[in-house]
């Protein structure tokens, strides 16, 4: 088996025609990105993370903006640089500007650093912070 290929919409099967046509249409774009193409290749798994992702990301009791940009911090922990690029595109759509993405780098390179401390000291948890 050589390097999987993207499923473009003319070539998938009607399973997975289904659920592009269902995220065009949920996000309003002329065509899904590379991540849904190449998960195309197992019906299966795009189904499933499509659902997932289609339920997590929903306007909740977290705002989409806010989701969004737990979804580029995560990424840039992991990362991840094709997470980063989509999701910090779909920030600015959601309202980000150039001061909250500054913040956000911030706080991540932060929680990075003090989270590896605490791992190298080995820092117990406060009986405070329990629950």
């Amino acid at each position: 088996m050589g390097k999987p290929q993207p499923i473009e919409y003319a070539d998938a099967s009607p399973e997975v025609k289904a659920v592009f046509d269902d995220i065009k249409t949920s996000r309003n774009v002329p065509d899904v990105n590379n991540f849904w193409k190449y998960l195309a290749n197992d019906p299966t798994t795009l189904k499933r993370t499509w659902e997932s992702v289609k339920e997590v990301m929903a306007p909740g009791a977290l705002d989409p903006l806010v989701k969004e940009l737990i979804y580029v911090a995560v990424s840039v922990t992991n990362n991840c640089g094709y997470c980063i690029a989509s999701h910090t595109a779909s920030a600015e759509k959601a309202g980000m500007t150039e001061a909250q993405f500054g913040e956000l780098m911030a706080v991540v390179g932060m929680a990075n650093e003090t989270n590896r401390l605490v791992n190298g000291y080995r820092v117990p948890i406060d009986p405070a912070y329990e629950k």
